[in-house]
C-alpha cells in the first residue's frame, strides 16, 4: 500500500555512528555482505554507504565517541520523491528542524558519486529522521 502523504516513502538507510571505523566496515562488508556503494572523508570524518543486498542501506560514519550509548543508530532516513514536501509536512505537524532541505554529492574521488537531496527533522522523542531523495 502506497503512502498517500509524503509520495515514494519508504526506508533508505540506517546511520550509525562507529568507533573503530576500520573494523566495523570489514564486519558489514567482509562478515555480513554488504556491498560498498560510495565513501568519503578521511579520519574521523570518513563515511560509506553500504547496501544490505535489497537497496536499503546502513551509513557508517567514523567518530564514534567512548560514552555513546551501545548500539545506538544515529538516525532513520525515509526515501521519499519529494523531500522538500515531507520536511515541510513534518515541519507543520511540530517536528523540530535539525537541517533544511538541501542538494548534496555523497561520495569522493576514489568512489561512485550519489546525487541526493536531503533534508533532516527531529521527531518528538529527539529522534533524527532524514528524508532522502537520489537524483
Amino acid at each position: 500500500m502506497a503512502n498517500e502523504r509524503i509520495p515514494g516513502c519508504g526506508f533508505h538507510h540506517l546511520a550509525l555512528r562507529v568507533r573503530d571505523f576500520d573494523k566495523s566496515f570489514q564486519f558489514y562488508t567482509d562478515v555480513l555482505g554488504f556491498r560498498l556503494r560510495t565513501a568519503w572523508g578521511e579520519g574521523d570524518r570518513r563515511a560509506a554507504l553500504l547496501d544490505f543486498g535489497d537497496g536499503g542501506c546502513l551509513e557508517l560514519f567514523a567518530g564514534g565517541a567512548p560514552e555513546q550509548p551501545e548500539g545506538c543508530f544515529w538516525h532513520a532516513a525515509l526515501k521519499t520523491e519529494d523531500v522538500d514536501a515531507a520536511y515541510a509536512a513534518a515541519r507543520a505537524a511540530g517536528a523540530a528542524d535539525d537541517r533544511a532541505p538541501a542538494d548534496v554529492l555523497l561520495g569522493d574521488d576514489n568512489h561512485p558519486k550519489i546525487a541526493a537531496r536531503i533534508a533532516f527533522v527531529r521527531g518528538f522523542d529527539g529522534e533524527l529522521l532524514e528524508f532522502f531523495c537520489e537524483q
